[in-house]
């Protein structure tokens, strides 16, 4: 499971006096898109990103910096919803400037300079791969934190989602042994799909968390569904108990709330779930819900 919040602190005064603003906005604003327009800008100027569109010396002596052509080619190529040359003054839509970033990621090195072309007017030059990476990340992890986006990249370059705290610790259990490997699967696609900064991957995770949940009503023995379900909610409770009915009526409910909402099926009855955050919502509730009736069946570790 990856790690949250990624990245090198700015360790500016507010945040070591104030604490670091909460990462909670799912939006790249214009001015974190301006930074991010001037950091692409400087690294295509100082050749970084020639580790992987590398321009070579007319006079054939090796490598001198970045092939901005065919950088501007791949990226239109790769990430075909951008615009080139890129606008300062024109945001692109969030999931594209995260695919920009990830592109942007895959081609970085830090420059180093070798000998000077005193004819060409340029230096010839290798790259450090790992040292431009990781020095990439940082400070667009930097650019994201300080204005509070709930996005990072990781040590690989990849956008993810920082998710609110409790919500990361929901998530942060790691094995299903529910005996079933496709609801095992669908488990795990859910959880690791839910990381994604793209709203529909998190839609998709939250279907198929709802469709381990129907799985997850026959895994104990027997074939009449009604009562393995009520079986499975007698591990997790004292049967008459308070708690054994509060967990039969939240069964009931979360099973309403996936035939009601738009989760599983798509008919025009059902009420779309518009908002990030009410996905957040229903998402910890379910996944909260099934770990308690994993880890008290010994499905879960």
């Amino acid at each position: 499971m990856r790690h949250q919040g990624f990245g090198l602190s700015s360790n500016y005064f507010t945040d070591r006096e104030y604490g670091q603003r909460p990462a909670v906005s799912e939006t790249i604003d214009e001015r974190v898109w301006g930074a991010i327009h001037a950091l692409i800008d400087m690294r295509i100027g100082n050749g970084a990103f020639g580790y992987r569109f590398t321009e070579q010396c007319l006079d054939g002596d090796g490598p001198c910096g970045c092939d901005g052509r065919a950088f501007a080619q791949f990226l239109q190529a790769e990430v075909p919803w951008i615009d080139w040359p890129l606008s300062r003054n024109e945001v692109p839509e969030t999931p594209v400037v995260l695919d920009l970033l990830e592109f942007c990621a895959k081609a970085v090195g830090e420059p180093i300079l070798g000998s000077y072309h005193s004819y060409q007017h340029h230096y010839h030059m290798r790259w450090d791969r790992d040292a431009g990476l990781a020095a990439f990340v940082a400070e667009v992890n930097v650019l994201f934190q300080r204005n509070g986006v709930a996005f990072n990249l990781d040590t690989n370059g990849h956008a993810q989602r920082i998710l609110p705290q409790p919500i990361a610790q929901a998530l942060g259990w790691t094995m299903f042994r529910t005996g079933d490997t496709q609801t095992d699967s669908l488990l795990e696609y859910a959880r690791s799909h839910f990381l994604s900064p793209k709203l529909g991957d998190r839609r998709d995770a939250m279907e198929k968390l709802w469709d381990s949940f129907e799985r997850m009503k026959t895994l104990e023995p027997g074939t009449d569904k009604r009562a393995q379900a009520e079986a499975l909610l007698d591990r997790a409770a004292v049967p008459g108990t308070p708690m054994r009915h509060a967990l039969a009526e939240e069964a009931k409910t979360l099973t309403t709330i996936g035939n009601s909402f738009r989760i599983r099926h798509s008919e025009v009855t059902q009420v779309p779930i518009d908002r990030s955050e009410q996905l957040d919502w229903l998402f910890v509730r379910m996944f909260s819900f099934l770990r308690l009736l994993l880890l008290s069946s010994s499905r879960s570790a």
